[in-house]
C-alpha cells in the first residue's frame, strides 16, 4: 500500500472534456432480473445505491464509434502525439478484431500518433492515464507543443456478467476524452492540473472472488483510502479538503458517498451525484463525465477547485485535483 508522489511540477492543463453515451438505455432492474437477482436485491440497488438506468449500445451502434466521437471532439481539429486508451476490462469484444489501434487512430485523424493501452487497474484507469500523460510531458526533451489524448471507455453490455458488480453496482457503456498539454503557450486549458495521488491496497486482489467478509472489509477500507488520498492530493496543492468546491465522484453507489461524507465531514451537496440515477456507473469515465455535466449545466465557475475521484476493484484509488479556468475560445 502506498501513495503516489507528486514529482512532476510542470504546469499542466486539461482541455474541455468530451463525453459520448449511446442512444440505447436499459433499466438496472431489468439487467439484474435477467441475471437472476431477486425482487428484494433489485430494490436495494434502486433504493440504497440510487441506480435506475444504465447506458446500453443500440443494435446499430459500436463502441469504437463512441471512442472516436469523444476523441475527435476533444482534439478540436488539432493533432496528438500520443493516444492513451484507458479501459477497465482487460479484454473487450470490440477490440478483439485485428487492427483496433490502427482503426482508432485513423478515425481520430491522427494515424501517426503513438498508441498505448492503460489497463489492469480497473476503474481508476482514466485518471491514471492523466497522470501518465503528465509524466510524458515531464520527460527529457519534451516539447512545448506536445499533446496527449486520453481516451476512456468500456462496453459492459456485451455480457451481463461483465457489467454487474455483485451487491455494488451495474456498469454501462460510454466513452470520454480529454487532451493533456502544457498550460503555457497558445493552448489555454479549461482545467489547470493542481495535484494528484493514488493508493493500492493489495489485500483485496481477489476482486469478484472475495468472500462476504472480505467484501465488508473492502467497503470500509475504500472509505478510508479515498479520504487518505484526497487529503494528500489537496495537501500537495497547498489546499485543504474544505477548500474544494466540488467532488466529481466514482458513480458506483449513493450509499458509498453518503457514508464517505458522514465519515469525512464533507457536505453532500459538494459531491456531484446528479448523473447517478440516469447513467450510473460507467467504469473509468465517471469522474470525467460528472465534470463535463457540471460544466454544461453551469455549475462551474472560474477558480472552482474540483477533485476527481475513481475507485477500482483491486483495490485502487486515484484522485486528480483541477482548477476551472476561463472558457476556451
Amino acid at each position: 500500500m502506498g501513495a503516489s508522489p507528486d514529482t512532476q511540477r510542470g504546469a499542466m492543463g486539461l482541455s474541455q472534456v468530451s463525453v459520448r453515451f449511446p442512444r440505447g438505455n436499459e433499466s438496472v432492474d431489468r439487467v439484474l432480473e435477467r441475471a437472476g437477482y431477486s425482487v428484494f436485491e433489485r430494490r436495494v440497488f434502486a433504493k440504497f445505491h440510487g441506480l435506475r438506468d444504465t447506458p446500453t449500445l443500440a443494435p446499430d451502434e459500436r463502441m469504437e464509434d463512441l471512442l472516436v466521437g469523444a476523441g475527435r471532439e476533444a482534439l478540436a481539429g488539432r493533432g496528438a502525439d500520443v493516444v492513451l486508451y484507458a479501459h477497465s476490462q482487460v479484454v473487450q469484444e470490440f477490440a478483439i478484431r485485428p487492427g483496433f489501434a490502427r482503426r482508432l487512430l485513423a478515425g481520430l485523424g491522427v494515424p501517426r500518433a503513438e498508441f498505448y493501452g492503460i489497463s489492469h487497474i480497473n476503474c481508476v484507469s482514466m485518471l491514471r492515464a492523466v497522470e501518465v500523460a503528465r509524466r510524458y510531458h515531464a520527460r527529457p526533451g519534451a516539447r512545448q507543443g506536445d499533446r496527449v489524448l486520453v481516451l476512456g471507455g468500456d462496453q459492459g453490455s456485451y455480457d451481463d456478467s461483465a457489467r454487474i458488480i455483485p451487491g455494488v453496482t451495474v456498469a454501462g457503456d460510454g466513452a470520454a476524452a480529454v487532451v493533456v498539454h502544457p498550460s503555457r503557450g497558445h493552448e489555454s486549458p479549461r482545467y489547470r492540473y493542481l495535484s494528484g495521488g493514488a493508493i493500492r491496497d493489495d489485500r483485496f486482489h481477489r476482486v469478484l472472488r472475495m468472500t462476504q467478509e472480505e467484501l465488508t472489509r473492502y467497503a470500509k477500507a475504500c472509505l478510508g483510502h479515498v479520504a487518505t488520498v484526497l487529503h494528500e492530493a489537496v495537501g500537495r496543492a497547498g489546499l485543504r479538503v474544505t477548500d474544494l468546491d466540488w467532488i466529481m465522484p466514482d458513480l458506483t453507489s449513493a450509499t458509498f458517498w453518503r457514508d464517505f461524507c458522514s465519515a469525512a465531514g464533507v457536505e453532500r451537496d459538494r459531491v456531484c451525484l446528479n448523473l447517478l440515477p440516469i447513467r450510473g456507473h460507467n467504469f473509468g469515465i465517471d469522474a470525467m463525465s460528472a465534470l463535463r455535466h457540471a460544466d454544461l449545466t453551469g455549475r462551474l465557475r472560474h477558480g472552482d477547485r474540483c477533485a476527481l475521484i475513481a475507485v477500482g476493484a483491486g483495490a485502487y484509488v486515484q484522485v486528480v485535483v483541477v482548477e476551472v479556468m476561463d472558457e476556451q475560445p
